[in-house]
């Protein structure tokens, strides 16, 4: 048996960090088990769900490096769950409702009034052949709910029914139907709430493993009832924790909090988001992976705290510098030709500078001090331009290695009688226009002797 996990999001807007999370969650089960994973659109919402949107969650997970052996679509598959329904209703197990939202709201709150569970009390049973008949004349369309079971012989008197499962996050967990409501699983206008059709894929597309968050754990006693009801085994279950932005809101499509797309746009590396998206809230300690490989091998679904946890961007800037101060040229080439970093001076300029990037992208300015001269962000005090003029007179000769800075600055010393910071601040102001970046050592063969002189003020 090929172990297969799914990624079903629904492409009404983009997704965020926190969805990563379940993708990433997915992947990384499916490489440690040598499996699969299905991209799968929850597109049902015809009105809501966007190709836009689906072409982007298709290019944000790509971007992270999972890989989906195959997309489908839920919007091509309405046949299949109508079959799924009449299989339902013809079980007795799916019935017709009535109650307009309004009440509904009054028999939720007059039932905690009289200190009962809010539970739906199964009225449309009551109801007979004619009572549905003149309700639908009087043009009230029914919603559809899956009746629970939850009950000996009399669907009015549920009793205490137990599901089960070995979370494979969370250990062992338990469900009590006679605590839930009966799911509605067709809206009134005949569209299918998320429910149905998630269970009917999963039966037909194999799925083994469902992980999501642990926002689900209730819902999984309703679908393993659903599972068994259309006559298949449920798969195993994994609920993780949930993550929150920094002051612990919930993340949202809706809002674009922390959306992968932003991340990307914004210089983040892949790894960077993924290293924390998926180390963030576990027992493991949150660092940056290089690759994909490397996080599944570590990556251990148990090791997941039951809490939510506050997804940090400032953890990300962490993890972002220390996978690009140690990305070796080959990895950021294609980046670095896009932005005109290309010819005999690329790699050693790579490596002189990368210690000292936040992003991939400020090489960018690097090699415009390089190439086109200092930029003016600082300027030399009025006390240091004679001082720099006469260090620029005792530059060494060619051929310039990294040991030429220190033949040079030596040298200034010696002349000038000026050492630490007051010897080498202005010669760096005067090459590069700031107060700080790579190593001068590094950075003055790639100017040479000549793109040197040409700096001198």
């Amino acid at each position: 048996m090929t172990i297969t996990v799914r990624f079903a999001p629904s492409p009404t807007g983009y997704i965020h960090i926190g969805n990563t999370r379940t993708a990433l969650f997915n992947w990384l089960f499916a490489l440690k088990n040598n499996g699969q994973l299905i991209l799968r659109f929850d597109d049902t919402d015809v009105e809501r769900s966007k190709t836009e949107y689906a072409d982007a969650i298709a290019t944000d997970i790509e971007w992270l490096g999972i890989k989906p052996a195959r997309i489908e679509y839920q919007s091509k598959r309405f046949a299949v769950y109508d079959a799924a329904v009449e299989k339902l209703k013809t079980a007795g197990l799916l019935y017709p409702c009535y109650e307009t939202a309004e009440e509904l709201e009054r028999k939720r709150k007059l039932r905690l009034a009289r200190r009962l569970p809010p539970v739906y009390g199964r009225d449309a049973l009551k109801l007979t052949a004619e009572d549905r008949a003149k309700l639908e004349a009087e043009g009230q369309p029914p919603h559809w709910r899956f009746l629970l079971p939850n009950f000996k012989d009399d669907p009015f008197m549920p009793v205490r029914t137990d599901v089960h499962w070995n979370d494979i996050v969370r250990g062992p967990e338990t469900v009590d139907l006679a605590s839930l409501s009966d799911p509605v699983l067709v809206r009134e206008d005949g569209t299918y709430l998320y429910t149905l059709p998630s269970v009917v894929d999963d039966i037909d597309m194999g799925i083994t493993h469902i992980i999501r968050g642990d926002d689900h754990v209730t819902n999984s006693g309703v679908q393993i009832s659903i599972f068994e009801a259309l006559g298949a085994k449920a798969p195993e279950l994994g609920h993780h924790n949930l993550l929150t932005t920094i002051s612990g809101e919930g993340l949202s499509k809706r809002t674009g909090a922390l959306s992968v797309g932003s991340l990307r746009r914004d210089g983040y590396e892949p790894m960077a988001v993924a290293s924390l998206a998926v180390l963030i809230g576990t027992s493991e300690n949150v660092v940056a992976v290089s690759d994909m490989a490397a996080l599944a091998e570590i990556f251990d679904p148990k090791a997941t705290s039951k809490s939510s946890s506050k997804f940090d961007p400032a953890e990300l800037d962490t993890l972002n510098r220390t996978l690009i101060h140690a990305m070796p040229f080959e990895a950021a080439q294609i980046r670095l030709t896009g932005m005109g970093i290309e010819g005999t001076k690329a790699e050693a300029f790579w490596l002189a500078v990368r210690g000292n990037l936040s992003r991939v992208s400020d090489a960018g300015l690097w090699w415009s001090i390089i190439q086109d001269g200092p930029v003016s962000t600082e300027a030399l005090a009025t006390e240091d331009i004679d001082f720099v003029r006469a260090a620029f007179d005792v530059l060494p000769p060619e051929p310039w290695n990294r040991e030429t800075w220190k033949l040079w600055t030596d040298a200034v010393k010696t002349q000038s009688g000026r050492k630490g910071k007051p010897l080498f601040m202005p010669l760096r102001i005067a090459l590069t226009g700031l107060a700080s970046g790579p190593e001068l050592a590094d950075l003055l063969p790639l100017l040479g002797r000549e793109g040197t002189l040409a700096r001198r003020p």
